[in-house]
């Protein structure tokens, strides 16, 4: 272990455990965009950087501002940091190490007595997650511009309450928000810098590279809620012909479209494709023929006309299976979050840190989304640190060696610190 990683390691652990204790439900940790427990981490966040020299400031979307001031404070500064929230009884570092790894940084430049050549900021972004309301990027969508009115009109996902109601709980203004007004000076931001687990096994099956360097975010589109509308009758009492059964046509859809994935994967497309939620009516039996299902879905790709292409071939199977099962597919307003390329520069300065100073690295694309991908698609000049986790992410057994997140948070320090050398 480095000097660097043995002098940050208790502030990590300590922090990660405060957080957890904190927001702990079931076997996870919930933490819901513009609620309590993501209030903890924001006001945790303040709290620790104003301790130690940092400058706070929140925006009126809500995401908090860390500013240790440099040497030229005219230059556009360096930003790293990440979202406080997380998806329902999920794990504990989606999101929260890219806050830790930043906060860590600018704690140690403090401490070490460094004084950059330009400020170094801290920023937590609210509510990334969509699980709660259907809307990803809540923050720094709203930050950049990008968030539309019908998106805050969204209801929460178990609740009667709408995410606007939510916002103005948590004592922002939906209406700014959404007024397309971008609610920072962007042009001061010479490099955003996101450090993130990678959610995925590719590190985690490394014995030596365990630490990412991305080259590109997938964008998605999304449904929300999709039906499938059919007849509802005795699962005994009407034969095959005779049917109009929803569950028999959303299965049919998903079988083509599993098909149609593969031979796209094998002509090089890049593409993931997902029906994440899947529900029959209240009164569903086992001797009933279902009439109506409702599902969402989420497809990625590095292009977005090859996401373009794939969902309008979607839209067409299912006008065919309608007419083949008798039934109705009915598709709600496709969310869409646009990929991103990272910055060749920041993302080069990412590599020559890690081989300056010993890390090893691999590169490779994100498959989640992020809010690097908001800032970038804004203009930032963005680039990503992924560290190598096990059990995935968006579950209660996601999990993360702290070594291997000191590696991370070592490849961010030395990029910081190398950034005007």
């Amino acid at each position: 272990m480095s000097e660097f990683q043995e002098k940050a390691r208790a502030f990590v652990e300590d922090f990660f455990d405060t957080v957890r204790k904190e927001s702990a439900d079931g076997r996870g940790v919930s933490r819901m965009g513009y609620g309590p427990h993501e209030q903890f981490v924001h006001d945790l966040v303040m709290r620790i950087g104003e301790s130690i020299g940092m400058q706070s400031e929140v925006d009126q979307a809500g995401n908090l501002w860390l500013t240790l001031p440099g040497e030229d404070r005219t230059l556009p500064a360096i930003v790293s940091g990440s979202h406080g929230d997380s998806v329902p009884e999920g794990g504990n570092f989606d999101g929260l190490a890219g806050v830790c790894a930043a906060l860590t940084v600018a704690k140690m430049l403090h401490d070490e007595g460094i004084k950059l050549k330009r400020d170094y900021r801290v920023l937590v972004f609210r509510m990334e997650e969509s699980s709660w309301f259907g809307r990803c990027y809540v923050g720094s969508l709203a930050l950049t511009g990008g968030l539309k009115p019908s998106e805050v009109a969204l209801k929460h996902r178990k609740e009667d309450i709408t995410l606007a109601e939510t916002i103005r709980r948590a004592g922002f203004d939906p209406d700014v928000m959404t007024s397309g007004k971008v609610l920072a000076d962007l042009s001061k931001i010479s490099a955003f810098i996101e450090l993130h687990i990678e959610q995925g096994p590719r590190l985690d099956a490394s014995d030596k590279e365990r630490v990412g360097i991305v080259t590109g975010i997938r964008g998605n589109l999304r449904h929300q809620a999709c039906q499938v509308l059919g007849e509802t009758a005795h699962s005994g009492a009407v034969d095959r012909e005779f049917r109009h059964d929803a569950v028999m046509a959303l299965g049919e859809l998903l079988s083509r479209m599993d098909r149609h994935w593969v031979s796209w994967l094998a002509a090089g497309q890049d593409l993931v494709f997902t029906c994440g939620v899947v529900n029959t009516a209240s009164t569903a039996a086992i001797a009933i023929i279902p009439g109506e299902v409702t599902f969402g879905l989420d497809m990625r790709s590095l292009d977005m006309q090859t996401l373009a292409r794939f969902h309008a071939l979607m839209e067409a199977e299912a006008q065919d299976i309608g007419r083949e099962k008798r039934v109705r597919f009915v598709f709600d307003d496709v969310l869409v979050c646009e990929s991103c390329k990272v910055s060749d520069d920041v993302r080069g300065r990412l590599e020559a840190a890690a081989r300056k100073h010993g890390i090893p690295y691999q590169a490779m694309p994100s498959g989640a989304g992020h809010d690097s991908a908001v800032l970038g698609n804004a203009g930032v000049p963005v680039a990503m640190i992924f560290v190598a986790n096990q059990n995935g992410s968006h579950n209660w057994r996601e999990a993360m060696r702290i070594e291997d997140f000191l590696a991370g948070t070592e490849l961010l320090w030395h990029t910081v610190c190398d950034y005007d050398k």
